[in-house]
């Protein structure tokens, strides 16, 4: 028998509903390491789950802000420092004249940061993921929605998960490889 390492236990669903209902129980139970799989959004879905914190808005504001102080700070030492030419009288420290690339490096800065974020979050790119082992998985593309209870968790244990699993009235349980 081949000492196989598990990346967690997958209970298939045939409705929205009860996929819900499955996840919000499974997370009422304890379990935090949890994910669900849906061929369509499913707005209650996330908060069933328990995910609830976006990451994204702070990395937004950090890049727009490091691109709002970058943009004035290059044009301020530009203006003032590397090469200062007094145009028409004009102090050399003319933040008006600044404000246009200031606000571009801005938008520019929280934009990429964003898209960033967003993947270095989701984790992706990601060719490969275990569930992709399950055979019944497939239906996910099309009419089945899944949860899945990562073996990381604290309180996962093979027996006892399966179990509560099976509690949850699923139409099938699939162990994932990893």
């Amino acid at each position: 028998m081949k000492d196989e390492k598990i990346y967690g236990l997958m209970a298939e669903f045939v409705s929205p509903e009860a996929v819900v209902e499955a996840a919000r129980r499974t997370y009422q139970a304890g379990y935090r390491k949890i994910d669900a799989y849906s061929p369509f959004p499913i707005e209650e879905l996330s908060e069933a789950i328990g995910f609830h914190n976006n990451g994204v808005a702070p990395i937004c504001l950090t890049g727009g802000l490091l691109g709002c102080i970058g943009g004035f700070m290059l044009q301020w030492w530009i203006n003032t420092i590397n090469y200062p030419v007094n145009i028409g009288g004009r102090p050399y420290n003319s933040w008006p004249a600044f404000i246009i690339v200031t606000f571009e490096m801005t938008i520019l800065f929280g934009g990429l940061a964003a898209v960033a974020g967003m993947l270095m979050l989701n984790g992706l790119p990601q060719p490969y993921h275990p569930v992709f082992n399950v055979p019944q998985f497939s239906g996910v593309t099309r009419d089945r929605f899944f949860v899945l209870v990562f073996s990381t968790d604290p309180q996962y244990d093979p027996v006892e998960t399966r179990r509560f699993l099976e509690g949850l009235s699923p139409h099938s349980i699939a162990e994932v490889p990893a």
